[in-house]
C-alpha cells in the first residue's frame, strides 16, 4: 500500500456551520444562479428570510412585512413580537436554533430545521438582524457569517419586530441581478395565502381579499374561464378552479404552509386523484381522467403538521400524513373534494353543464387524435433511438423521484454547425441538445392535431415529455439558442408562438429562456473579453490597451466549441422569457402571429424609426 493512502487523524475535518453551508450551497439553497431564474439561490435566500415574517403573520402578531430591494442590497421588515433579544445572534449563526422546534409556538409552520437565516447570513457578504421588543432592541453585523458588531441593548421607540438586511455573496451568486418580476410573484404569493396580510414591496402594496381565488383571476384572462372559479376553503385547505376555453394541458399551483410547492407532491397527486374520483361520482360516469382534467386550472393549498419536503428547498411535499389526529393527506383531500365539490356542481347548474360539455369535447378530440399519436410516438421514438434530434444528457428530470434536478437543460439550436459546437462544449450531465431542420410552422390559431403531424413540433414535444402532463416535464430549463439575426429572431418568435399556443404552462412557470451570445470577441496577447452589447465592446477596448483585435460573431455557427464551453457553462447568461401581464395570451398571438392589421404595421414603423434614430445617434 502506497503511503498516499494512509488513512489517520490528519485526514478528519471539522467545518463550522458557516463553513459548511458555504461548501455546499446547493445542500441549503437549490442551485446557484444569477437571478435569470426564479428558482436561483438569490430568491431562496429572500423566501427564507420572507417566510420568518409570515410565521410570526400566522401567530397573530404583526399584519405588514416591508421589503426593499435597491441593487444588490436586500431589507426585510416585518412588525412581529420581534427575535428574543438575548438570541439575537445565536439564531442566525448557530444551528439547530430557533423557535419553531417548539411546536405548540409553530405547529404549521414552513422552516422547522433552523437552517434559514443561517444559511441566508453564510452565503451573504454583509448582513444585518436588529430586532425590538419591548421598547428595546438589539443588532448584529455579520459578513459571510462572522459576527462583526453586537450592538448593546438600547432603549427605544421603534414598533416591535424584526428588520434583516443583507447582500449576497458574488464570490458565490456570479453578477447576480434581482427581477422584480420574480421577487413581485412570490409576494403575490404569499398575500393569496394569507388574506389579511399587507406585503410593500419597493413601495407598491399588495394585498388579497380572496385568496387562491384571486391567484387564478390575477394570473390568467378570465375571458378564458370556461365557468366561474370554484373556491372552496376548509380549516386546513384551499381549493380555486376552473377549466380554459382555450388551453390544451393542466395548471396547478400547490402550496404547503405558504410555501410554494413547485414539483407538487403528494397533496397535488391527492387533489387530481380526487378530482377525477368525484366528478365521475357525481355525472354517474367514468370518464378518461385526462378527458376530465384536460385544460384544468387549478390552485391548492394545504397546512400540515410538521412537514416533510423531498429537497431543502421545500419544493416538493413528501409528507403522506397531516399530522396530530387528522387522516393522510390523501384520505383529508378526497373527502373533502368529494364533499364540497359535489355540493358545488349540485348547486350551480350552469357550472356543472359547462363542465361535462368540455368533458365530452376533450373525450372526442382524444379519440379523434388516437391515431395520429401512435404514429407520432412510432416516429419520435425511431428518430430518438437513431439521434437524429435529440442528443440527451445523463441527468434529467425523469431520473429521479425525488428531486428536480435544477440545472437540468435542454437546447433548442438551429442548423447543423450551432448545433455541433452546442453539442461539443455542453456538460453531458446535465445540458441536452435538440437540433431544429429549418424554421418551425406559424402555429398561431392551429389546433393541437398539428403538433402531432408536424414533424418538428412532434419531436419537440417527445423530447420534453409534456403530451400528458407538465409534472413530466423532463428538463427545468429550456433555452432557445438561434443566431441574434433576423433568421434568428424569427424562429424564435415561431417557437414561442408554439409553446404559448400548446403549453403556456412553460412560460408561466418560467422553464423557457433564450440563450443570450456575445456579438464581440475584444483581445489581445494577454486576455479576451467577449461582450454582449456594444457598451460592453467600449468597455473592454478601454480596458485593453493598445489595438485589441475584434471580432464581430454573425452567427452560432461561427464560435468554436472550445469558445461556447465559456457562453453555457459557469457564466451562462439566460433572458427569461415572460408573459406580458397586460395581455392575455390570445390577445399577445393575435397581435404578433395574427394578420398584418394596421396596428401591428404602426408598431413596427414606429419601432423601427427607433432603431434608426439610435443608428444615427451613434
Amino acid at each position: 500500500m502506497s503511503e498516499n493512502s494512509n488513512y489517520t487523524e490528519d485526514n478528519i475535518r471539522s467545518l463550522d456551520w458557516k463553513e459548511h453551508i458555504r461548501l455546499r450551497p446547493g445542500m441549503y439553497i437549490g442551485k446557484l444562479g444569477d437571478g435569470s431564474s426564479a428558482d436561483d439561490g438569490i430568491y431562496i435566500l429572500l423566501k427564507e428570510t420572507i417566510d420568518n415574517c409570515i410565521d410570526e403573520f400566522v401567530m397573530g402578531a404583526g399584519k405588514t412585512v416591508e421589503i426593499s430591494i435597491q441593487g444588490d442590497r436586500v431589507i426585510v421588515r416585518d412588525y412581529g413580537r420581534g427575535i428574543p433579544l438575548g438570541k439575537v445572534v445565536d439564531v442566525v449563526s448557530k444551528m439547530n436554533t430557533g423557535g419553531k422546534y417548539d411546536s405548540r409556538a409553530f405547529k404549521k409552520s414552513v422552516g422547522l430545521n433552523g437552517v434559514g437565516t443561517k444559511a441566508v447570513n453564510a452565503l451573504s457578504s454583509y448582513f444585518r438582524v436588529e430586532s425590538t421588543r419591548d421598547g428595546k432592541s438589539k443588532s448584529a453585523e455579520f459578513q459571510i457569517g462572522e459576527l462583526q458588531n453586537e450592538e448593546l441593548l438600547e432603549e427605544t421607540t421603534r414598533r416591535r419586530g424584526t428588520k434583516v438586511s443583507f447582500t449576497p455573496d458574488e464570490s458565490i451568486f456570479k453578477k447576480f441581478k434581482y427581477r422584480a418580476e420574480y421577487v413581485e410573484r412570490m409576494v403575490k404569493n404569499y398575500v393569496y395565502l394569507n388574506p389579511g396580510l399587507t406585503i410593500v414591496f419597493n413601495g407598491e402594496k399588495f394585498h388579497s381579499e380572496n385568496g387562491l381565488k384571486d391567484l387564478l383571476e390575477d394570473n390568467n384572462n378570465t375571458d378564458d374561464f370556461l365557468y366561474p372559479v370554484i373556491h372552496l376553503k376548509g380549516d386546513d385547505i384551499e381549493i380555486a378552479l376552473t377549466h380554459s376555453k382555450t388551453q390544451y394541458s393542466e395548471e396547478y399551483h400547490s402550496f404547503v404552509n405558504g410555501q410554494n410547492t413547485t414539483q407538487g407532491g403528494t397533496h397535488q397527486t391527492a387533489f387530481r386523484e380526487a378530482l377525477v374520483k368525484t366528478i365521475r361520482e357525481f355525472y354517474g360516469k367514468n370518464y378518461e381522467s385526462s378527458d376530465i382534467r384536460k385544460s384544468v386550472i387549478s390552485a391548492i393549498s394545504i397546512k400540515v403538521m410538521e412537514p416533510v419536503f423531498e429537497s431543502q428547498t421545500k419544493t416538493k411535499l413528501g409528507s403522506t400524513d397531516m399530522g396530530g389526529e387528522l387522516p393522510t393527506v390523501r384520505t383529508y383531500i378526497n373527502d373533502f373534494v368529494g364533499k364540497y365539490l359535489d355540493n358545488y356542481l349540485h348547486k350551480n347548474p350552469d357550472t356543472r353543464e359547462a363542465l361535462q360539455r368540455k368533458i365530452l369535447q376533450a373525450e372526442r378530440e382524444r379519440k379523434e387524435l388516437s391515431g395520429i399519436r401512435k404514429l407520432a410516438k412510432d416516429r419520435a421514438k425511431k428518430a430518438n433511438l437513431h439521434n437524429k434530434k435529440l442528443r440527451d444528457c445523463r441527468i434529467h428530470l425523469g431520473d429521479t423521484k425525488k428531486d428536480r434536478n435544477l440545472e437540468s437543460t435542454l437546447f433548442i439550436t438551429e442548423g447543423d454547425s450551432a448545433s455541433g459546437s452546442i453539442t461539443k462544449s455542453r456538460d453531458v450531465n446535465t445540458q441536452a441538445v435538440f437540433s431544429l431542420k429549418g424554421k418551425p410552422l406559424n402555429s398561431y390559431g392551429l389546433s393541437k392535431k398539428i403538433v402531432y403531424e408536424n414533424e418538428e413540433f412532434n419531436l419537440l414535444q417527445a423530447a420534453l415529455n409534456i403530451e400528458e402532463s407538465m409534472e413530466d416535464l423532463r428538463y427545468n430549463n429550456i433555452v432557445i439558442a438561434t443566431d441574434a439575426d433576423v433568421d434568428g429572431m424569427h424562429i424564435r418568435l415561431l417557437l414561442i408562438t408554439f409553446f404559448l399556443q400548446f403549453f403556456p404552462e412553460l412560460i408561466k412557470e418560467n422553464h423557457l429562456y433564450i440563450l443570450q451570445t456575445p456579438l464581440f470577441r475584444v483581445r489581445n496577447k494577454k486576455e479576451t473579453i467577449y461582450c454582449y452589447s456594444e457598451e460592453e465592446r467600449k468597455n473592454a477596448m478601454e480596458k485593453l490597451s493598445g489595438k485589441p483585435e475584434i471580432t464581430r460573431f454573425k452567427g452560432l455557427g461561427e464560435i468554436s466549441p472550445d469558445e461556447f464551453q465559456h457562453f453555457i457553462g459557469a457564466d451562462i447568461r439566460l433572458e427569461p422569457v415572460m408573459l406580458d401581464k397586460a395581455m392575455s395570451i390570445e390577445q399577445l398571438l393575435s397581435f404578433y402571429m395574427g394578420k398584418n392589421t394596421p396596428d401591428r404595421q404602426k408598431f413596427i414603423i414606429e419601432n423601427l424609426k427607433v432603431e434608426i434614430d439610435l443608428v444615427e445617434e451613434k
